[in-house]
């Protein structure tokens, strides 16, 4: 995840965008990262997040998905209260200031299925059917007209 050319952007089909949003009017000082590289994905930070925003990040062979996980903080929903920088054995979760948090997440994340390269996003809408141009505009006729239309095919008394 560190080519700098890349752009990612919040996956709007992880089941995580059910949730509910983070309160408030600004954004923590302090948000957290998963040093990947060292997570074993034990799970014990999911435990102590208050607002759930932390998600399991299945690992690379698919008919076993729990063999090297790791776990990966919705930056979004995290509210930097620090519980799983605390709770976690082998210290791989980093407390950083909201404006270098994603520059963070890009050097220390391997996979990600929260947040994804744009082009698969791209990918995606088109493999569902969805359209995100603009919608050409109908014109809508108005209700005077609508009636006078009306009037006009009735038979007469």
């Amino acid at each position: 995840m560190s080519d700098e050319n890349t752009i990612y952007v919040e996956n709007p089909f992880h089941p995580a965008r059910l949730k509910p949003a983070r309160k408030g009017k600004k954004p923590p000082k302090l948000l957290a990262v998963v040093h990947q590289s060292g997570c074993t994905g034990c799970e014990i930070c999911i435990q102590g997040c208050p607002v759930d925003s932390i998600e399991l990040v299945p690992g690379p062979d698919p008919l076993n998905p729990v063999f090297k996980q790791t776990v990966e903080i919705d930056i979004s929903r995290c509210i930097g209260c620090q519980n799983c920088s605390h709770d976690c054995p082998w210290e791989t979760i980093t407390m950083y200031h909201n404006e270098d948090v994603f520059d963070a997440w890009g050097k220390e994340n391997f996979k990600s299925n929260l947040y994804i390269d744009e082009n698969k996003l791209a990918d995606m809408n088109k493999k569902y059917g969805i359209d995100l141009t603009a919608p050409v505009e109908l014109e809508v006729q108005s209700e005077v007209e609508t009636n006078e239309q009306i009037e006009v095919a009735s038979p007469a008394k």
